[in-house]
């Protein structure tokens, strides 16, 4: 491990790390370790496309501090995991599970100090869990959002604005640069050309995406799942909509799970958003709620979809 700290006023500090994939790409991430013998269990954070793995890492504090060991990271493209030179990378939005979410899986395995190994996924990183081969080593998952963005099932009176702009924008900007620009937009992190057109071209069966000989093994991979999951989604996230949440379930066949819908008044918010739940504004209210699902697979909202 690399000893290097990022400080904090509050909780605990963490190690930085590396995660060697099995084809040799070498992930950055960070370790955030509960200060007992015993933790609660060991956590991976998988964050949304595009989005710095430094936005969970108050979330990772905060789980620390509740008695978890708590590992977050950057997918090949992004942050800490990103190449000097993106344009001509060869990076797809199926490595981030097929390759670096296994890498991570196993990583957190062989440095656990607990029973227990979950995940928490937002966004895409709810989904990327069942593409791995080792995913059947997960107990537990926690999901927020968890969709592939497939443009049917965006919030109705937002559809047409988020087609274009994710739909035939972003490949179209993708195509011109070799890469999607997206941090000079202000449109999330930059991302590698093979992650951004999946997303752009990607249709109701995420499969049909892969090669044709390889949509089968796919499918086997994310029905081995048995982790439960507790899948949450809110009713004002454009983009993690119920039908956009129930659609990654119905591929995790082989997992128990229990889809909640919150609503912005449930936690006494006028709006929440995609984005929202991750915000440490929510640590006394939907942060500590999902200590309950992750210490002991208990369901802590009464409100269900």
């Amino acid at each position: 491990m690399n000893e290097q700290h990022i400080p904090s006023s509050s909780g605990p500090r963490s190690t930085q790390i590396s995660i060697s994939c099995a084809d040799g790409v070498v992930l950055g991430g960070h370790l955030w370790l509960a200060k007992t013998a015993k933790p609660e269990g060991s956590v991976i954070i998988n964050p949304a496309t595009g989005v710095l793995a430094r936005y969970y890492h108050r979330y990772a504090q905060f789980l620390a501090r509740h008695g978890f060991d708590v590992l977050t990271y950057d997918y090949r493209g992004i942050g800490l995991s990103r190449p000097q030179r993106l344009r001509g990378s060869r990076y797809r939005w199926r490595d981030w599970g097929e390759r670096d979410f296994d890498a991570a899986l196993q990583w957190m395995a062989g440095h656990r100090r607990s029973d227990l190994l979950m995940v928490v996924g937002h966004s895409v990183g709810g989904f990327l869990p069942g593409l791995a081969e080792h995913a059947p080593m997960m107990d537990r998952m926690l999901t927020v959002g968890a969709q592939y963005a497939w443009w049917g099932d965006y919030m109705p009176h937002r559809r047409a604005a988020l087609f274009f702009k994710w739909h035939v924008a972003m490949p179209a900007i993708t195509a011109l640069y070799g890469y999607f620009p997206g941090r000079r937009l202000g449109w999330l992190e930059d991302l590698p050309k093979g992650v951004a057109n999946e997303w752009g071209f990607r249709g109701p069966r995420f499969e049909r995406s892969h090669p044709a000989a390889e949509r089968q093994d796919a499918l086997r991979r994310m029905a081995a799942v048995r982790a439960p999951i507790l899948a949450i989604a809110v009713s004002d996230d454009e983009l993690g909509t119920v039908p956009a949440v129930r659609r990654t379930l119905n591929y995790y066949t082989g997992a128990q799970s229990i889809l909640v819908h919150l609503h912005p008044i449930d936690l006494g918010r006028d709006r929440i958003g995609h984005f929202g739940l991750f915000h440490d504004s929510y640590k006394e209210s939907f942060w500590i709620d999902t200590l309950s699902w992750l210490r002991e697979g208990r369901n802590p909202w009464s409100v269900s979809a």
